[in-house]
């Protein structure tokens, strides 16, 4: 049986990152990733990098001149050919960054605990056990797919990773779950060709954000022909036929697929965690305190798995905060993380840090507010003036405490936003800040000066 100074389960972004670290330093190090189609983690594979390509391409759809839907399908193929060879191209890269290190040794196959130090790894050709000093638990998240009658068994369902291998494109795309996910596809789809329709279980549209926003978000969306249904529990599933409950009726509706987009949770299952102690939440993620430590000394856990934010730049957060530790002053934690921004890549796009004018006020802050429709000069001349920006800010202190915004490409301008409120800089910072022009930035100058 072969030991290691560390294992870690799982070729996500931070436990990747991590063990590369460690391998420079000197360790031993095993990575262990189940399928050979997910090196480099869900983001490369299944997550954010091919949506974002779909993203991009879809959109272009408005300058091909398509006239029909079966152009828009032809298209649709070619992208989605294309797609498999980006992404090819990824996960070799990240599988050739750390084989290449003479200190690393991968293995591809089912990883489990047999005890807090030793892993039992299921291949296609054997079945062996290695030991580790540390481990390091990085299997990220998997879709939920919900409890509805004749869902599992529809051969017309998908979650977010196994329709984007889907070759022919849906007329008509039935979306269960109006969450970011949700409207991630919705987007895109549309885009595509697609008529989609969004079955969300709420009676408010992502209600976690701010109603004046959201509702713009949704009037914006609705403008490009995606259908809401809210409020719509979906009680069962009959091959492309979709039923759900409404205001007391039962109602139903047909589509040529059937996304389920209603979240991902932790993905723990196989790892037979019971064996080496470590506890889960009663969410189900793995148990962890501010720098990562499980409920059994010698094991961490990294991204996803341990709940909260799932986002890759978090999961390499995670990894900051174990190397610092391992190899630092082990002064950085959880705590000190902050607010952390995620972007939403509908078009526009929508782009958060921090707290909504509501949930400052709930938290007894004295609150003051900016906001303004989404145009300047760029705008303008990208002819992309749709959206809506807001900022909140702390009427005594003068710090910002969020800022939500709903125009093109805020997910670059968001990401100042999260430098000052990281830096703890009042608002005039970027108020007074010099931006280049044209450009997106410079409008913070503008939504900052309407703070009096």
């Amino acid at each position: 049986m072969k030991n290691y100074d560390a294992v870690v389960i799982g070729f996500g972004k931070g436990g990747k990152t991590l063990a590369g670290e460690m391998a420079d330093k000197g360790w031993k190090v095993a990575v262990i990733e189940k399928s050979d189609k997910m090196y480099g983690g869900t983001c490369i594979n299944v997550g954010c990098i091919p949506t974002k390509y779909l993203i991009n391409e879809a959109d272009k759809n408005k300058f091909r001149k398509l006239n029909s839907f079966e152009e828009y399908a032809e298209e649709y193929k070619n992208i989605i050919e294309n797609k498999g060879e980006l992404i090819s191209l990824f996960r070799k890269k990240n599988f050739d960054s750390l084989d290449v290190k003479e200190n690393i040794d991968i293995y591809t196959g089912e990883g489990s605990f047999v005890d807090a130090k030793t892993i039992e790894i299921k291949s296609k050709e054997e079945t062996i056990q290695i030991k580790g000093d540390r481990i390091f638990i990085n299997t990220g998240a998997e879709s939920i797919i919900p409890p509805i009658k004749g869902l599992r068994e529809s051969k017309y369902m998908y979650d977010s990773e196994a329709v984007m291998e889907l070759k022919e494109l849906p007329e008509k795309l039935i979306i269960i779950g109006g969450g970011y996910i949700g409207l991630e596809y919705a987007n895109m789809y549309n885009n595509f060709g697609s008529e989609v329709v969004v079955l969300e279980g709420s009676p408010l549209f992502i209600a976690r954000e701010d109603r004046e926003i959201a509702d713009e978000i949704k009037k914006v969306m609705e403008r490009k022909g995606i259908k809401f249904v809210l409020g719509a529990k979906v009680t069962e599933v009959e091959e492309n036929i979709v039923k759900y409950e409404k205001d007391g009726t039962i109602e139903e509706i047909a589509g040529n697929a059937i996304l389920v987009a209603v979240g991902r949770k932790p993905n723990v299952k196989g790892l037979k965690l019971e064996n080496a102690g470590v506890k889960l939440t009663e969410r189900g993620a793995i148990a962890v305190d501010d720098y990562l430590h499980t409920s059994v000394e010698g094991i961490w856990a990294i991204g996803d798995v341990h709940g909260g934010l799932q986002f890759t730049y978090t999961s390499l957060d995670d990894y900051r905060i174990i190397s610092d530790e391992l190899f630092g002053n082990k002064k950085y934690s959880l705590k000190e993380r902050g607010a952390v921004p995620y972007t939403v890549f509908i078009e526009p796009q929508f782009s958060r840090v921090g707290m909504t004018e509501e949930e400052a006020i709930q938290q007894g802050y004295k609150v003051k507010t900016a906001k303004m429709g989404a145009v300047n000069p760029r705008m303008k001349i990208y002819g992309d003036t749709d959206g809506l920006i807001k900022a909140v800010v702390d009427a005594e202190t003068g710090k910002i405490l969020g800022a939500s915004l709903f125009f093109r490409q805020s997910g670059e301008v968001i990401n100042s936003i999260s430098l000052a409120m990281m830096a703890e800089k009042d608002y005039t910072f970027l108020r007074d800040g010099i931006f280049t022009h044209p450009t997106m930035s410079e409008t913070l100058n503008e939504l900052f000066s309407l703070i009096k």
